[in-house]
């Protein structure tokens, strides 16, 4: 059994629910298919937008463009990632 399924993660890490599409899937992201839980090892791209996902356990899973999936993700709360800037509001008269 691997790190990633026996749970060890680094100290100072939260796990929170993140919904996935092709574009946005990482490795290491943890995902329920059939009620299977399975982490993301590697993945690569294929042809007409879609992505193979290969899991720990050596199993495959293909996502189209149109597939979106929550997953399990670990990230530093202590690390901030790209600011979002946002328009001022204007006064209400």
């Amino acid at each position: 059994m691997s790190p990633a399924q026996r749970g060890s993660h680094s100290a100072g890490t939260v796990e929170t629910a993140v919904e996935i599409t092709v574009s946005t899937v990482r490795i290491n992201d943890r995902v329920m298919i059939g009620g299977m839980l399975y982490s993301v090892r590697d993945m690569r791209t294929l042809a007409g937008g879609r992505k193979q996902l290969l899991f720990h356990s050596g199993e495959t899973f293909t996502m189209v463009r149109d597939t979106v999936m929550w997953a399990a993700r670990r990230i530093d709360p202590r690390i901030r990632g790209p600011r979002v800037v946002r328009p001022a509001r204007r006064a209400v008269p």
